[in-house]
């Protein structure tokens, strides 16, 4: 215990002497352990704050049908396959042909809130249908009919049935709660709550598709798909677009930080190899006056080694919190959210810095063992 004491007042004693050498060296161990730990975060973060990203962009799975029709029994069950935690929206659609003003329009009876959580890109108008008796329209249907805000529509929809007695007309009235503007084909829709729909065609529990959101990177969605078709009751596609360019942009972010994270350690190491150096120089008659009398080389590496481990130990510490603080700016001022706090990355972000003070030691260290203490001592 006393040599142990001893050891570490020589270490503390030795940084001392030569603080501003070691401080440049605690700073730069400091903030490469503040990157590192930092950008580690954001790696690992990344999936999830991308995949938070990518959902703006619409549905990234759609349920079809796997046989010869889709009921929204199976729809529910398929979905309940997926962790509720990852499950962002699902949103059924039905779509029949309707007459408005005795003009034919696609109508698509779906479910507002899921609408809204699978595609969180649409501009809404004035206000999203939300009950009974409400409904939202395309942007194109609007223009074409003149519809506005607040009107009142009939809709009529004629049954396909072998028995021409029963085609009787089917109406109902709609309120225009707001008016779809996407820029794609969703504006040539009017849309309604799925039971509007089923009482306007008399036909309950029938979809065409479900369009889902899911939280998920392109393995994990892979594998939802395969389980679910698994049970035949639906078929599971994944939207090639959307997942594939997220496991594009995904795959080089990540690279991108993993290199950055690799030349900030690089140069750390440079900076701490080369304070050591000068170390080594300016104690050259130490290190000959202490071989000169009996010590060994194994105890100047050690005391040397110490010095370098602690600098990384104290470095590390502190790179730690400032690396968290680091990340979370990033997270806030990037993807708009906050990041998820990593316990396991602080004994890791110290264990590197360590590692990395005591590599770049070596070389200096080797040079401090190879002091010839008689050239020394008569001051060559």
């Amino acid at each position: 215990m006393k040599k142990r004491k001893m050891f570490l007042r020589m270490i503390f004693a030795s940084l001392m002497r030569r603080r501003s050498r070691m401080i440049v060296a605690l700073l730069s161990v400091a903030i490469g352990a503040t990157i590192l730990s930092g950008l580690v975060s954001i790696y690992y973060d990344v999936p999830r704050q991308m995949g938070a990203q990518f959902r703006n962009y619409g549905a990234n799975m759609i349920f079809t049908a796997s046989g010869d029709e889709l009921e929204l029994a199976a729809v529910n069950n398929a979905a309940a396959l997926i962790p509720d935690e990852e499950k962002v929206g699902v949103a059924p659609y039905r779509y029949e042909n309707v007459r408005v003003r005795d003009i034919p329009v696609v109508a698509a009876g779906t479910d507002p809130e899921g609408a809204k959580a699978t595609s969180p890109y649409w501009s809404v108008d004035g206000n999203w249908f939300t009950g009974a008796g409400e409904m939202m329209v395309g942007a194109n249907v609007a223009e074409s009919f003149r519809i506005k805000t607040g009107d009142m529509l009939e809709v009529t929809y004629t049954p396909m049935t072998d028995d021409s007695a029963a085609d009787a007309d089917n109406v109902s009235y709609f309120t225009v709660t707001g008016i779809l503007q996407t820029g794609g084909s969703e504006e040539n829709y009017i849309y309604m709550t799925l039971d509007d729909m089923s009482a306007l065609t008399y036909e309950s529990d029938r979809v065409d598709l479900a369009e889902l959101s899911i939280s998920a990177g392109a393995e994990e969605l892979s594998g939802y798909a395969d389980k679910i078709n698994a049970a035949d009751d639906v078929h599971a596609s994944l939207v090639k677009r959307v997942t594939a360019s997220e496991a594009t942009v995904l795959t080089k972010l990540q690279a991108l930080v993993l290199l950055v994270t690799i030349v900030v350690l690089a140069l750390t190491m440079i900076c701490v190899a080369t304070t050591m150096t000068a170390v080594v120089a300016e104690r050259r008659k130490e290190i000959g006056l202490r071989k000169a009398i009996g010590a060994s080389d194994r105890s100047i590496i050690r005391e040397f080694m110490g010095e370098g481990m602690l600098l990384g130990l104290f470095g590390g510490i502190v790179g730690s919190v400032l690396g968290f603080v680091f990340a979370e700016q990033v997270s806030v001022n990037v993807f708009g959210s906050s990041l998820i706090f990593r316990p396991l990355l602080v004994p890791i972000t110290v264990i590197a810095s360590i590692a990395v003070t005591g590599i770049s030691s070596l070389m200096p260290i080797k040079s401090a063992t190879e002091v010839d203490p008689a050239l020394v001592l008569k001051g060559e």
